[in-house]
C-alpha cells in the first residue's frame, strides 16, 4: 500500500521503537512550533503571529521551555505586545469590577458566595496557549489517522502489535479514540490487542526498573545490567508520558 503524506508522521513514530509513539510525536510537534515561534525564520515579528500569542499567550510550561530556548530578543518583543493588550483587558475588567456581597449564611459555611468575574478572566487566560492549542489539533489529527491506518493497514497492525506500547496517558486517549473511530466489531478486536500490548510492556518496563534496582546490590556488581541503565527515564515516561531526560531544546 502506497503511503499516503499524513500517514508518514505515524509511521515514522511507530518506526522509532520508543516507549510510546505519541510521545514521540508530541516532543517533535513542540518543538516544530518552539522554532516557528522564536526559530530564525523570525515568525514572532509577524503581526498575524502576534496577534495569536497576544490573544492566546503561553501555559506555564511553555514560557519556561521558550526561555530555555534562548532567543531573549524574540520572547522580548512577544513579551511587548501581550503586556500591552493585557493591561488593556485588565483596566477593563477592573473598571467594571464591583465585590459581590456575601450572606452570613456564606461566611459560615465558608461559600465563597457568587462567582468573582476577575478570578474568571484569569482563569480564562491560563487555559490557552499558543504552542498547546496548535498541538492539541494536530493530536486529534493523528489520533484519526492511528484509527485510520489501523482499519485499513495490515503493515501498520503488524507495527502495532510488535511496538512498547504506549504511555499510561496517551493510552487512556486511545481508548477513548477507539470508542469514537471504531465499530462494535472492530472495538471486540482491537481492546484485547491494545491490553496485551500495554500489560506486556508495562511488565517489562517494571521489571527493567527492578534489575536496576538490584545492581546496586553488591553482589550484582559485575552483573549485565541487561535494559536497566535508563529506566528510570522509561519507567516515567511510561507513567506520565514525555521524556524526562531529555536536555533543554534550545535554538539552533
Amino acid at each position: 500500500m502506497k503511503e499516503k503524506l499524513y500517514e508518514i508522521p505515524l509511521n515514522d513514530a511507530m518506526d522509532a521503537d520508543e516507549e510510546c509513539p505519541f510521545c514521540y510525536l508530541e516532543r517533535k510537534v513542540e518543538q516544530e512550533l518552539m522554532d516557528f515561534v522564536l526559530g530564525s525564520c523570525a515568525s514572532y515579528m509577524e503581526s498575524d503571529t502576534r496577534d495569536s500569542t497576544d490573544k492566546e499567550g503561553f501555559c506555564r510550561s511553555h514560557q519556561k521551555k521558550m526561555f530555555d530556548y534562548g532567543n531573549a530578543l524574540g520572547n522580548g518583543w512577544i513579551l511587548k505586545t501581550y503586556y500591552k493588550k493585557l493591561i488593556k483587558e485588565m483596566k477593563e475588567e477592573f473598571k467594571g469590577f464591583v465585590p459581590q456581597k456575601t450572606s452570613l449564611k456564606d461566611r459560615l459555611t465558608k461559600k465563597s458566595g457568587n462567582s468573582n468575574p476577575i478570578t474568571e478572566w484569569v482563569s480564562a487566560k491560563e487555559k490557552t496557549c499558543y504552542i498547546c492549542d496548535r498541538f492539541s489539533k494536530r493530536y486529534e489529527r493523528f489520533v484519526a489517522t492511528f484509527f485510520h491506518l489501523y482499519k485499513n493497514d495490515s503493515g501498520f497492525r503488524t507495527k502495532l502489535s510488535s511496538s512498547k506500547g504506549f504511555c499510561l496517558h496517551h493510552f487512556g486517549d486511545l481508548c477513548s479514540g477507539a470508542d469514537r473511530y471504531l465499530s462494535d466489531g472492530e472495538r471486540k478486536e482491537f481492546y484485547p490487542l491494545l491490553f496485551q500490548i500495554m500489560e506486556e510492556n508495562m511488565e517489562r518496563v517494571s521489571e527493567d526498573v527492578d534489575w536496576f534496582i538490584e545492581k546496586f546490590d553488591y553482589t550484582n556488581k559485575d552483573a549485565d545490567w541487561k535494559q536497566s541503565k535508563d529506566a528510570v527515564q522509561r519507567g516515567m515516561q511510561k507513567i506520565r508520558g514525555g521524556y524526562p531526560a531529555d536536555p533543554v531544546y534550545k535554538m539552533k
